[in-house]
């Protein structure tokens, strides 16, 4: 006879795709202003539930140790490691490039107002 409580118990740590609590170890809440404000910016409330912001904190965290899985192959790690993890999910990989591409234009409308300014400053 086998005991069906083992066979429960070993089937779940086998299929699971969750990383365990032991899996690596950080300090919590380390994010959390930066995400509070990022979410804000993104729509959400100025000051979202605690447990909203831990497990947009989490996901992040995932994220990020993912991407230097897939970064330490090379040595760094890049955005393209990340936008190598969602390649499979468009519209969060749409995003993230429209996202990126508006990150450029800025900072090229910022390095055109810089050079005005450095400019203006001669003529005066």
């Amino acid at each position: 006879m086998s005991n069906p409580s083992t066979g429960a118990s070993s089937k779940s740590k086998v299929g699971s795709s969750q990383p365990s609590e032991t899996s690596f170890k950080r300090k919590r809440g380390v994010f959390q202003k930066d995400l509070q404000h990022m979410m804000y910016g993104f729509g959400d409330d100025p000051n979202p539930l605690p447990e909203t912001v831990a497990l947009v904190e989490d996901i992040v965290v995932e994220y990020a140790h993912k991407a230097q899985d897939i970064g330490s192959k090379r040595g760094k790690l890049s955005v393209e490691d990340f936008l190598y993890l969602i390649r499979k999910d468009l519209p969060k990989l749409n995003r993230c490039t429209e996202l990126l591409s508006m990150q450029e234009e800025l900072k090229q409308a910022r390095k055109a107002f810089e050079v005005d300014e450095e400019k203006l400053g001669t003529l005066e």
